[in-house]
């Protein structure tokens, strides 16, 4: 259980998380998923990652549990900086990262993988943000890398979730792929993309960052200030508690 880090090919780092029963992030997760971002970045051996994930769903967003537990703020605190950091960790790794999406990808799942470089998806899976059915804000900045503008903002405002063909059709998704074959077709596109000079590909990364008309850190950042404040009405505890009495997540 956690973020493990391995080494299939040349140039290539692994990253697989794994937090059952859903690949719900706990706090020190998105952390540890951070800093294992940060140190395969740094690593001059590595040209490309991949991220991937074990179990049902690719990530299912925040523990929402870990934050109803929490009589205070200091777990809502501790998820929006992790998500942050996390984020962050994709869009500014060294090199390029494929996210591997598999199942569910919902919530701060959609926050790393609108900041990967390449998505490669299985056929099974779906993309969205439940964020208002789960008294939360976020992520618009990531989904919209994803998404025409319109589509996004009907996918916001319903909770709707979009399949990894339709992404693909959206060209946001480069390759989607039998379940089974997922982590076989993402490792060979990084094989691809590790192919190329290591101190080449880093300024690539680098110059493509500098080029983005968004700046993900601060657009992202905007958006949870109405986070805190839709916690501070009391609004997003009374939809919270509701979350699970209604049907599986």
């Amino acid at each position: 259980m956690g973020v493990s880090t391995s080494s299939p090919g040349k140039g290539i780092a692994l990253l697989t998380v794994d937090f059952p029963p859903v690949n719900a992030l706990p706090v020190q997760g998105w952390y540890e998923l951070a800093d294992a971002l940060r140190a395969a970045g740094r690593d001059p051996e590595v040209r490309c990652v991949v991220l991937a994930a074990e179990g049902r769903g690719f990530n299912a967003g925040v523990d929402i549990k870990e934050m109803q537990r929490d009589t205070g703020h200091a777990s809502l605190i501790g998820a929006n900086r992790g998500c942050y950091e996390a984020f962050a960790a994709v869009y500014e790794c060294e090199v390029p990262v494929v996210a591997a999406v598999n199942g569910f990808c919902l919530g701060g799942g959609i926050g790393l993988v609108g900041n990967a470089d390449a998505i490669v998806a299985s056929e099974d899976a779906t993309f969205g943000l439940p964020e208002l059915d789960r008294g939360a804000l976020g992520a618009a900045t990531h989904l919209a890398r994803l998404v025409p503008q319109h589509l996004m903002r009907t996918l916001y405002y319903t909770s709707r979730t979009a399949t990894a063909a339709e992404l693909h059709a959206h060209g946001s998704v480069w390759k989607v792929v039998p379940r089974a074959e997922l982590r076989a077709a993402a490792l060979e596109l990084a094989a691809e993309i590790a192919k190329k000079d290591g101190y080449l590909i880093r300024l690539a990364k680098a110059a493509i960052n500098g080029i983005d008309p968004v700046d993900v850190r601060r657009s992202y950042r905007f958006e949870q200030g109405f986070t805190f404040e839709a916690n501070l009405s009391g609004v997003a505890d009374r939809v919270r508690d509701t979350f699970g009495k209604e049907g599986p997540a």
